[in-house]
């Protein structure tokens, strides 16, 4: 880390009652630069108290930015959205310091964070209620939409912006507030969207931040009253824990969790589009993306080509220092990543798969993966079964698509799916038998506000875009007036 690095990272606080202040616990752990390895900062630890205040912050500001009108509160989220994007470059160095992506996708992160405060600031004038003609005359019927109250939200450090802004965006426009825990390894970049809303003129206590210990955290927020929604956004297992603890006080919850989403080229497919398509989806932050494609099922008579045209692409990119010119894909997050990576290389090769290009850490310094290609990879291979979060893609051939489906189907996922072919038929098929919540046809992964973005089966429940996603932060109330 040059001395600029260090002069441009923030010192770390926590956003409490409209203030920024340190841990009640001291310090949580440090911050350091995926590609040096050099530490940037340390990480408060909220206390008791810490959480204590934060709770009453949101819970006072819900009385408050509940009854804002839609228009007053679109009118904060479309600030905020204007002072990102004039922020911009600033905010987009923090994050690829901190988090390791490019810098070309640092500043996309924060854009398309942007435009979806932008969209909520629409949607939340569309939070429509109804009248429904009554069975007895002088009945007036209402269906009533209402902010179900203050929200405990729980973000992950591969998107320490975009996962923020999906949860931040819904509940604001709806007129919720919300305690945000976010995540200690990234913890800059969620510290930049707050201020960006504090200066939009969001009331104080309406929007918190913290850090610290995960279990400690959840384990207090969770079960507190005041707390009505969590939302969280991470690993299967432990969403099934926070699952349960809500569940334990009857608190609502949506739950965006791990995925392991298969990739199906069909023999009819355009396999230049496939492997730019899914190449692109792969190897984007360096495959440490939820809905990345890990499971390539090609088609026996493609097979091949695919292979060879997948090992090329991958082959051909720069890895290097997210803030570098003509970096194509960073390091991975943390250490623990290389190990992760280096253990599924190892049961995949021993198991017989083949490695087609990259296989091994690059360098000595920083956390650094070459993009990696396997071949002939068997269904017990640990890649083929657990999540890789990394630069691996696994490939292995069908003779029937009825097979490719099963297999796709197999796993207790359910996130993401991709499918490529130039059959009417074949993508009808795989529309309605591929069990995923988002199943993208012949491009790569276009998630947007606009549309929904979540899973089923272990990959959760709930919606964290489109319509569907503000109504996870509404009550919805019946109400029948007798004017006799």
């Amino acid at each position: 880390m040059n001395a600029r690095d260090a002069q441009a990272y923030p010192v770390v606080r926590q956003y409490i009652a409209g203030a920024w202040r340190a841990g009640g616990q001291g310090v949580a752990g440090e911050v350091r630069n995926p590609a040096t390895d050099e530490v940037l900062a340390e990480v408060p630890r909220a206390s008791a108290q810490d959480l204590d205040d934060a709770l009453a912050a949101a819970a006072a500001a819900f009385d408050l930015w509940r009854v804002k009108s839609p228009q007053e509160r679109a009118a904060v989220l479309m600030r905020a959205a204007a002072l990102i994007r004039e922020r911009v470059e600033d905010m987009a160095r923090l994050m690829t310091l901190e988090q390791g992506k490019t810098l070309a996708e640092s500043r996309l992160e924060f854009t398309l964070s942007a435009e979806t405060f932008e969209w909520y600031a629409q949607e939340a004038l569309r939070s429509y209620g109804r009248v429904i003609p009554a069975r007895v005359r002088g009945t007036r019927q209402l269906v009533i939409p209402q902010p179900l109250g203050p929200v405990a939200a729980f973000t992950p450090w591969n998107f320490p912006i975009n996962q923020v802004v999906r949860k931040v965006g819904a509940a604001l426009a709806a007129g919720c507030s919300m305690l945000v825990k976010g995540p200690e390894e990234t913890p800059a970049s969620p510290a930049a969207l707050v201020q960006a809303f504090a200066d939009a003129g969001l009331p104080e206590g309406v929007l918190g931040l913290v850090y610290g210990n995960p279990a400690e955290i959840s384990s207090y927020l969770i079960p507190h009253p005041v707390i009505r929604k969590i939302t969280f956004t991470g690993s299967t297992p432990v969403g099934k824990q926070l699952a349960a603890m809500a569940g334990q006080h009857m608190k609502r919850v949506t739950m965006e969790l791990g995925g392991h989403a298969p990739v199906i080229v069909c023999e009819d497919a355009d396999i230049e589009q496939a492997v730019k398509s899914a190449g692109a989806a792969k190897f984007r932050n360096a495959g440490q993306v939820c809905i990345s494609p890990t499971r390539f099922l090609v088609h026996e008579g493609v097979y091949n080509d695919f292979v060879q045209a997948m090992g090329q692409l991958a082959g051909k990119l720069k890895v290097g220092d997210g803030l570098a010119e003509g970096t194509q894909m960073g390091p991975l997050a943390n250490p623990r990543r290389l190990t992760a990576m280096s253990d599924f290389l190892e049961d995949a090769v021993r198991r017989g798969a083949q490695v087609v290009t990259g296989g091994q850490r690059q360098g000595d310094a920083g956390n650094f993966w070459m993009p990696t290609v396997l071949a002939d990879v068997p269904l017990d291979a640990r890649i083929f079964n657990d999540e890789p979060f990394g630069p691996v893609a696994a490939i292995r051939k069908f003779s029937q698509l009825d097979d490719a489906i099963a297999e796709a189907n197999r796993l207790s996922y359910g996130l993401a799916g991709y499918a490529f072919t130039r059959s009417l038929r074949n993508a009808d098929l795989l529309t309605r038998k591929v069990e995923v919540g988002m199943l993208w046809v012949n491009m790569p992964a276009m998630p947007n506000a606009e549309m929904p973005f979540g899973g089923i089966k272990d990959s959760g429940y709930g919606s964290e875009g489109g319509p569907e996603a503000l109504d996870a932060y509404l009550n919805t109330r019946s109400v029948a007036i007798l004017n006799s």
